[in-house]
């Protein structure tokens, strides 16, 4: 089978429903790429992974800060460069437990920040394709019953509804290229909140007292804020 009729039942379509479709069809290629090029960043970023950064604590634990922090180091995934931040510290021997949470704190908003890019252009795809399929179905319809007034007593009920089904197309189109994205940026909003949970947790672990490799005095300023995921709905009021 050769590629023209592979893509030939997409180019009756975009015939069919016309400009709407074709940058229904743009943005869902893109909206691949994106999605692929997102899915491979994070598995070479080993979003999520805390098998290193838990062993490394272990390390740290038994006393080898060295060991520990070269281990960590040599990781990829968030909790890994988190603690190996975390240890750096402790091993400078300056620091006390609030300065490394907050240090920690700002390596992770800008973890999570440099990992949600493209995010909001997935986000815009989910809200924007079904309004312009429906703006096709508007237009479409618009352009059907101009038809049936023109054509005055000789209507043909065949030509309207064929009129109609093709406005509709647009509008299949638009949630057939939503609804996809949608769960598949969910998919990746939750890995990235798990990401941010697997830096806190490993974190918090390795300075609580039961396994913290040195003494930290507790700093008396406020802790550091919170790093927090935005959500969908957040990054879509902030613009």
């Amino acid at each position: 089978m050769s590629l023209s009729n592979v893509l030939e039942p997409a180019r009756s379509i975009i015939d069919l429903g016309g400009p709407i479709v074709a940058i229904l069809a743009v943005m869902s290629v893109l909206s691949l790429a994106v999605i692929l090029v997102k899915l491979f960043g994070f598995w070479t970023a080993r979003i999520g992974h805390t098998r290193r950064a838990t062993q490394a604590i272990e390390m740290a634990s038994g006393g080898d800060i060295e060991k520990a922090r070269d281990y960590a180091s040599r990781g990829r995934s968030g909790a890994a460069v988190a603690v190996s931040l975390a240890l750096s510290m402790i091993a400078e021997g300056r620091f006390n437990k609030a300065e490394i949470e907050e240090e920690v704190s700002r390596f992770a908003l800008d973890h999570l920040h440099r990992n949600q890019f493209g995010f909001r252009f997935l986000d815009t795809v989910v809200q924007l394709s079904p309004l312009l399929g429906l703006f096709g179905t508007v237009l479409g319809m618009i352009e059907a019953f101009q038809k049936l007034q023109g054509a005055g007593n000789a209507v043909d009920p065949s030509a309207l509804a064929g009129g109609i089904w093709v406005a509709l197309l647009t509008t299949a189109v638009g949630l057939a290229v939503a609804m996809p994205v949608s769960i598949v940026l969910t998919y990746l909003e939750s890995r990235l909140e798990n990401d941010r949970v697997a830096i806190e947790t490993t974190v918090s672990a390795l300075l609580s007292p039961r396994t913290a490799p040195v003494s930290l005095t507790a700093a008396r300023r406020p802790h550091a804020p919170v790093v927090t995921l935005a959500t969908r709905d957040e990054r879509s009021h902030a613009h």
